[in-house]
């Protein structure tokens, strides 16, 4: 009897298997290329929790060859690492290659990444890294300019529900025993966390028995309706554009809806901060510069103080920052700066402007 979870025993062995991310594995994308190359590479995998990160790392893995090991930065330490290298080293000598997958990779120091740097240089390994946190924050430069980074995106509804359905079909729960509403729910409560789906659809299955899975056994199931990103299907990327366009609009009382809830869905404090550090500058500029401090402050509060006490930084920084006078001032300069420098790179310097060296 196979007592892994639903989610695992159901994992796509193959990128036909995969549901969503078809900008990574349709045809000709860059996944479905490294796999047909045979050409592993080195890659930063950036998406939400039940995405498809560690699915697609372990698909490359058995399609190119390689041998897959896997890390969690969580638990994972130093002496891991040098295990899985030295393991690598001999994979090396026998002409096989080797993809460190490395979950949660933003959880690892910058020491600990930069431990990488040289085995993903000369090739004894090739690293796979998973994070839900934004890479050019979390990720030191050095391994980001050796990797690519590809975004996965959050899973929509009906993409849950096919995945639901397949589930549905391999466990043979007929439309009797799953009806539409309970699919329906069981994609709406998932937060397009295809995880989620399937351990709520598994444990509505064991608590419903012989009787049929409805939309009340859901809910016990699941417990409490994931909040956040709403029942018509709203992602992470929808909320937190629907708050910094409330900021911009100086619309403070839909700023803070927004604001609560992506906190009440689990976001990333941090994430919510630096994106008002950016808007400080970005939207506010001139009109009000002390406002990137305020930003500054917020992020360094979030990060030294952490929830639930920070939610009083965090509402105090969107209120003052939806209040605040708005200027594209800085923005538009250095647009402007950037399109003189690109367009015209070599132009000489102004003598009166030159380093003026002094006579010794």
């Amino acid at each position: 009897m196979d007592n892994r979870p639903l989610a695992e025993r159901l994992r796509p062995e193959s990128l036909a298997d995969i549901v969503g991310q078809k900008h990574l594995v349709g045809g000709g994308k860059i996944i479905s290329e490294i796999i047909h190359q045979k050409q592993p590479t080195s890659l930063i995998l950036w998406g939400p929790p039940g995405s498809g990160k560690t699915t697609l790392a372990r698909i490359m893995a058995r399609e190119t060859g390689a041998e897959f090991v896997e890390l969690s930065a969580v638990t994972s330490g130093k002496a891991d690492v040098v295990k899985v290298i030295e393991r690598a080293n001999q994979n090396q000598r026998l002409g096989l290659q080797t993809i460190l997958f490395v979950d949660e990779i933003h959880r690892f120091n910058k020491a600990q990444q930069d431990a990488f740097l040289p085995h993903v240089e000369d090739g004894t390994i090739i690293l796979i890294g998973a994070t839900t946190e934004n890479p050019s924050f979390e990720v030191i430069n050095p391994l980001l300019s050796r990797s690519r980074v590809l975004v996965l995106e959050p899973l929509a509804k009906e993409e849950v529900i096919k995945i639901i359905k397949k589930a549905a079909k391999a466990e043979k729960l007929g439309a009797k025993k799953l009806p539409a509403k309970s699919i329906d729910l069981l994609a709406e409560l998932s937060g397009g966390d295809a995880r989620v789906a399937l351990g709520n659809l598994e444990l509505a299955a064991q608590l419903a028995g012989p009787k049929p899975i409805t939309p009340q056994v859901v809910e016990t199931a699941a417990q409490a309706r994931v909040p956040g990103y709403d029942k018509k299907g709203e992602n992470h990327y929808n909320v937190i554009s629907a708050f910094i366009k409330s900021l911009r609009g100086g619309d403070g009382d839909a700023a803070l809806y927004y604001l609560a809830r992506m906190l009440q869905a689990g976001e990333d404090p941090k994430f919510i901060a630096r994106r008002m550090v950016i808007f400080a500058s970005e939207d506010i500029g001139l009109a009000a510069p002390a406002a990137l401090n305020l930003a500054v402050s917020t992020f360094l509060a979030v990060e030294r103080i952490g929830l639930p006490e920070a939610e009083y930084n965090l509402f105090h920084c969107a209120s003052v920052m939806a209040k605040a006078p708005k200027s594209r001032q800085v923005a538009d300069a250095m647009s402007a700066a950037k399109a003189a420098a690109r367009d015209q790179p070599d132009l000489p310097v102004p003598l009166e402007l030159r380093n003026t060296p002094k006579a010794r």
